[in-house]
């Protein structure tokens, strides 16, 4: 896979008196970013000639963003309105620099369904190709990667990954098993209520979806199961398992591979990721909202049990960051709570350089001011140029 840069690098770079979040600690000083790459970190409060005075806000690594839907909500703001996707790609960019996010797996659907009012047509390498087009030109802030969602209950899927090649950026795969009555949508009632707000569908459209979902899985499914985790492989990319919901089906995530587990929709199916070593990812709305829009377990009661490693914004860029300040209020450690939206997402993502204060690293840092628990952002630099 292509790790190259997206962004372009800026003058030097010095954030005084801050409060810096480092991986086991936080303490008041300085942080110089050199080229692009984090130089020095030194302790105290002075104020080198030259440099930004933090007035004591915090100073943090750029968030790592590894599956969010908000690039599709920008190509289509509204159901059936598509939006020209250069607009909207830099649209999403903007966004995600503006709430802090520094790099990210933008996740595109694979698998197409071309019949009925549930179907769903073939934009993956499109969209992919105007991505990757966009960040050659270097329209973008900051670091963009590929996430592919494997659908299962799909008829091109196999097809449409093979489109693919490893210099693609695609640096996450995931298996998505949507068939109703398991896993995400075990109760049909949410199912229900998304379809229909978002398709239009009534009661005989439905039950036909739903129809038409399980013949698909009973057709495909072992064999696109198999396909999507060999095609991972020759892409050079991660594998993600999603919603993972029993013992079972956590074990089969480990045998394919998995290097991190999405939005796990028990607690028994977390406890058996931790069990197995694979890291628990949930969504940040899950822990803001204080539960699952899809009644599924929540976040916040698997970072109260340690069986939380990392948080995706999924559908809300904003709050990513939002959420890592409400979990390190359960955990009193900021630089844990941290950690899930920076070092550990870059870890799972094969991406060394990235995601803690620390020297030979990337200069991707916010500065963030925490107002009454709300995180406020300050700024927001990648390789040290300010982008937000």
């Amino acid at each position: 896979m292509d790790y190259s840069d997206d962004t372009s690098m800026s003058d030097d770079l010095c954030l005084a008196n801050a409060r810096l979040v480092l991986p086991d600690q936080v303490l008041t000083g300085a942080i110089t970013i050199e080229q692009g790459v984090i130089t020095e970190i030194a302790e105290g409060d002075h104020r080198p000639g030259g440099s930004v005075d933090c007035d004591g806000d915090f100073v943090m690594p750029g968030l790592v963003e590894l599956h969010t839907d908000n690039l599709e909500r920008h190509m289509e703001p509204r159901p059936e309105v598509d939006w020209p996707h250069l607009p909207a790609l830099i649209a999403h960019d903007a966004e995600l620099a503006s709430v802090g996010i520094t790099t990210v797996f933008d996740a595109l659907r694979a698998g197409s369904i071309h019949s009925g009012k549930g179907r769903y047509i073939d934009y993956a390498r499109a969209v992919a190709d105007e991505l990757l087009a966009a960040r050659a030109q270097g329209v973008f802030k900051i670091s963009h990667f590929l996430h592919l969602r494997a659908e299962i209950c799909s008829e091109t899927l196999l097809e449409e990954l093979a489109r693919f090649t490893p210099d693609d950026r695609v640096g996450i795969v995931s298996l998505m098993d949507h068939t109703p009555g398991q896993r995400q949508f075990r109760d049909l009632t949410a199912l229900r209520t998304y379809v229909a707000k978002k398709r239009g569908m009534d009661d005989n459209d439905f039950a036909e979806h739903v129809a038409n979902l399980k013949r698909l899985q009973a057709q495909f499914g072992d064999k696109h199961e198999k396909g999507a985790v060999a095609e991972a492989k020759r892409l050079g990319a991660v594998l993600a398992s999603h919603d993972d919901t029993t013992r079972d089906h956590v074990a089969r995530s480990q045998e394919n591979g998995a290097g991190f587990a999405e939005f796990p929709t028990t607690r028994e199916a977390a406890q058996a990721c931790r069990d197995r070593d694979i890291a628990v990812m949930m969504g940040a709305p899950n822990v803001i909202r204080g539960g699952s829009h899809s009644g599924n377990v929540a976040a916040m009661e698997l970072a109260q049990a340690d069986l939380l490693d990392i948080l995706s914004s999924d559908y809300v860029p904003g709050g990513l960051l939002m959420s890592a300040f409400r979990i390190a209020d359960v955990w009193g450690d900021l630089p844990r709570a941290i950690a899930t939206v920076t070092r550990t997402p870059a870890i799972a993502a094969r991406l060394p350089d990235r995601g803690s204060l620390q020297t030979g690293l990337r200069g991707d840092v916010l500065r963030v001011n925490n107002n009454q628990g709300t995180p406020v952002l300050r700024g927001v630099w990648a390789k040290g140029a300010r982008i937000a």
